[in-house]
């Protein structure tokens, strides 16, 4: 194998596949990039663990076609570390891998390409998103995933597909996001429903949602499992389906409210911020909704102590009402509105948030964010 490519292009594409390789690989080889030069001047690198695939062609001058598998996440390294707007020169050389930019000379060890599992096929593409709609959606949902190993069911980001309607829906039991939008489904009546790896489809949509549109296809592995396909432009990336009934958590969004309040999306998230600077791990901020304001405290007794007022339009009776910090930001940073509206029922229900346009406007559902309240201690 041999063949010339520009560095930006080796680095680029490497970084990309070697993303997602496992920091403990259950066999060695899959802690590998399989490179593949074709006769026909392409070059496509790939990963897989047996969980998510990762492959991208790219553009290369290729003297002799070839295979080499070598660690994925060196050969990341050494591609971004080489001179820039030089070319590479890879070749094989015996058990070894010469990677040339310039004065810069790499050797690295070839792993037995043969052991090196077969990567699944690409299902049929049931439908494409704009680029941006896709990495924003699943950014707002996948804050609500649950990170632990407790209910791996809860790991997962559940999508929803009727038609042209497409629902994400995550909670960890804490907090609930839900994101509605439209795609362009290949079949007008497309019903489907998945439960996609919520790190997994965060890092998908970061890598592919740059621009232009995703096609997404949801099909089986050849073992029969589940398995959902991205695609953008010569990117593709595959992963299994998590298995089992996601709770029926829908029912939590609150159908009415007896207290809302509209502030400025930036002046709330900077003030909680401060305020929370003195909240010690687990230890809520308190938020009082009055005629005008929303006073945001922190800390009592002996311990350190911060308030702050912000104002804000408050419709309905005064509440006192306290979050966990950390997931009251997470939601109002996924607004990407100049105003947040918080809906309340009682101190101690989930509370709703959305966002909006103007302080007087209505708001725009299509983001829903439910987070539960901590219970006050006197």
């Amino acid at each position: 194998m041999k063949f010339r490519v520009e560095r930006d292009v080796l680095a680029e594409a490497v970084t990309w596949v070697a993303r997602g390789l496992p920091v403990r690989p259950a066999v060695p080889v899959l802690a590998g990039v399989l490179v593949e030069a074709g006769a026909d001047g392409t070059l496509t690198l790939s990963a897989f663990d047996y969980e998510v695939s990762a492959r991208v062609t790219v553009a290369a001058e290729v003297s002799e076609a070839g295979t080499a598998l070598v660690l994925g996440r060196l050969l990341s390294d050494i591609s971004r570390s080489l001179p820039a707007d030089k070319p590479v020169d890879v070749a094989t050389d015996g058990n070894k891998v010469s990677v040339t930019c310039g004065s810069s000379r790499f050797a690295l060890l070839q792993m037995p390409a043969a052991d090196y599992p077969t990567l699944p096929t690409q299902p049929t593409a049931s439908g494409t998103i704009d680029g941006s709609t896709f990495a924003q959606a699943v950014a707002q949902v996948a804050i609500a995933a649950d990170r632990g190993d407790t209910l791996p069911i809860l790991t997962g980001v559940r999508v929803e597909i009727e038609g042209e309607k497409v629902t994400f829906l995550a909670t960890d039991r804490y907090r609930l996001a839900m994101r509605e939008f439209t795609w362009n489904p290949s079949d007008g009546d497309a019903s489907h429903v998945a439960l996609i790896p919520a790190r997994t489809l965060a890092e998908t949509a970061r890598a592919l949602g740059q621009g232009g549109s995703v096609a997404v296809a949801l099909g089986q592995a050849a073992g029969g499992d589940g398995l959902v396909g991205f695609e953008a432009g010569q990117r593709h990336s595959t992963s299994r389906l998590l298995d089992g009934e996601y709770p029926k958590v829908s029912k939590i969004f609150p159908t009415t409210s007896e207290t809302e309040a509209v502030v400025k999306t930036a002046d709330l998230v900077e003030a909680v911020k401060r305020v929370a600077l003195v909240a010690e791990r687990n230890t809520p901020v308190r938020l009082r909704f009055s005629d005008g304001q929303v006073a945001i405290e922190a800390g009592a007794g002996d311990d350190a102590q911060a308030s702050e007022a912000v104002e804000a339009s408050v419709d309905g009776p005064e509440i006192e009402i306290a979050f966990n910090p950390g997931f009251l930001l997470d939601g109002l940073g996924a607004l990407h509105m100049p105003y947040a509206r918080l809906s309340f029922t009682q101190a101690l229900k989930p509370a709703m948030l959305t966002g909006q346009s103007e302080v007087d406007g209505s708001p725009e559902v299509s983001y829903r964010y439910v987070l539960q309240p901590v219970r006050l201690t006197s």
